[in-house]
This record gives structure tokens, sequence and C-alpha cells, in this order.
């Protein structure tokens, strides 16, 4: 028998009262700095293949790479190296599972980001 009352029931979790966690917004981030990842990367390929291409074309890919939205994505993606390894870490520390009671959890994400300031601050100074 076909469900009649299927269009009056709720949608659940509604977006209206839905407030999202700060374990799914750091995992969801994670997968963002995965992707934004695949930008530097490409970045840096382009630069390698101008460099072997000749002069004029290293010129215009090093000056991209080393303007300063060039030094921002460069930024940006040290510190998204680090986010998505501390993400990663905390992933396999669930999958072993352990820490998965929502305080330690939390407490995991917020250390997370924490550390991944830190980490991005250390390198920028240590390499710069």
């Amino acid at each position: 028998m076909a469900d009649v009352n299927r269009g009056n029931r709720p949608l659940s979790p509604h977006l209206t009262i839905y407030r999202p966690q700060l374990t799914s917004m750091t995992s969801i981030f994670v997968r963002l700095t995965g992707n934004a990842l695949l930008v530097a990367a490409l970045m840096i390929v382009w630069w390698f293949i101008a460099a072997a291409t000749g002069p004029e074309a290293f010129a215009r890919a090093n000056g991209f790479v080393t303007s300063w939205f060039g030094d921002l994505v460069m930024f940006l993606s040290v510190w998204a190296v680090w986010y998505h390894m501390f993400g990663g870490i905390r992933h396999l520390i669930w999958d072993s599972g352990h820490m998965l009671d929502v305080e330690r959890s939390e407490n995991a994400g917020i250390v997370m980001i924490i550390a991944s300031v830190l980490f991005t601050i250390f390198t920028v100074i240590v390499l710069w």
C-alpha cells in the first residue's frame, strides 16, 4: 500500500534547525584542503615544466608563483598540508576505535586546528 502521508513528513535534520558540529566541519575542511592542495600542486608542476621549457616560459611562471597571489596560495598550501595531515591522523585514531565520544572528538578537532596553525607558522619561519 502506498504511503499517502509521504509529503507531510519533516526532513531530518532540517536545515533551519541543524547546527553543524565541530567534528563534521573539521572533516569537511579535511576534504576541502585535500582538493585545494591540487591547485598548489598544479602551480608547482607548471613552474617545473616552464623551467624545462625555456627562459621566457619560466619567467612567466616564476612571476606568477612569486607574486602576492602565488605567495598567498603557497602559504595557504602549507597550512592545508598540516591540517590535512592532522585530520588524517585523527581519522586513523577514530578508525582504530579510540576517541569516539563527543567530548574527546571535539577536543581532537580543536587540537587539530591549533596544531595546524602552529606548525604552519613554524614551517614558514624555518623555511623563509
